[in-house]
């Protein structure tokens, strides 16, 4: 029997708690690759590494507090851990790759589009695995055009945020430039939520336990102690939070 999907269990609750986690991970991780940009010193590495950190558990955070008002009304919906938490390794792995081509390559045109696609398929690849995690009495079935859509959103947003990185000044510049990025980033998990549907198993409704949202909270107090001491890093670091006006854009790669 088809499942009745609800998307919107808490009301605007958890899109609104999504979109502001998925602009505090963007935020934090693009000053943090503008600082690394800016001064080829030792911490170079270090910077790029946190920065794609923070947008990495920024996008995963974000994807599992929309996921808390995600429902289905006739079977309650559990998630398996070893995959949960595999979607966070590979958006920060792939977020990592995007943002270091960019870092260590420059700014050109090639490498922001190559470094945005992998980073908006790593993007792609969280939703994706972490959605596979999902454990109900049913399974779960995509929209095979709705699912092309959603990835799209997400390599134009993940490219998009790149550029922003490298060619937005100041802080409130890259205040906007986030929450372009949560808007994105954001709209990419909606749509890549339209395109599911669930079949259950059995012709009668099975009678849901448990509830959603207290078996996803534990899994996100990590990643969101980890954004909130990445955003101290940041708030002490005078060049991230005033900008450098002498700064000319990043070097380019030599050809």
């Amino acid at each position: 029997m088809q499942g009745t999907v609800d998307g919107f269990s808490y009301g605007i609750v958890t899109p609104v708690a999504a979109f502001l986690m998925a602009c505090l991970g963007g935020a934090l991780g693009l000053r943090c690759t503008t600082r690394s940009l800016r001064h080829r010193d030792s911490f170079k590495a270090g910077w790029l590494a946190l920065g794609a950190t923070a947008i990495g558990s920024g996008i995963w955070t974000m994807h599992f507090i929309a996921m808390m008002g995600f429902s289905v009304q006739e079977a309650p919906i559990r998630y398996d851990l070893p995959l949960t938490f595999a979607s966070l390794g590979v958006a920060v792995l792939m977020v990592g790759v995007g943002i270091f081509i960019v870092g260590y390559r420059g700014a050109t045109a090639l490498t922001l589009v190559t470094g945005g696609t992998i980073t908006g398929l790593g993007v792609a690849t969280m939703h994706y695995l972490g959605m596979a995690g999902m454990r109900l009495q049913g399974h779960v079935e995509y929209d095979t055009l709705t699912v092309a859509t959603s990835v799209v959103i997400a390599v134009v947003a993940a490219t998009t945020a790149l550029w922003a990185a490298v060619s937005v000044h100041g802080f409130l510049a890259s205040l906007g430039a986030s929450l372009v990025m949560g808007v994105a980033v954001s709209g990419m998990h909606y749509t890549a939520m339209a395109a599911v549907s669930v079949h259950l198993h059995g012709a009668d409704p099975v009678e849901g336990t448990g509830d959603t949202a207290t078996s996803l909270l534990p899994m996100l107090i990590g990643p969101a102690v980890f954004l909130i001491l990445a955003a101290v890093v940041v708030m002490f670091d005078p060049l991230l939070v005033m900008g450098d006006p002498d700064w000319q854009g990043p070097a380019r790669a030599p050809r």
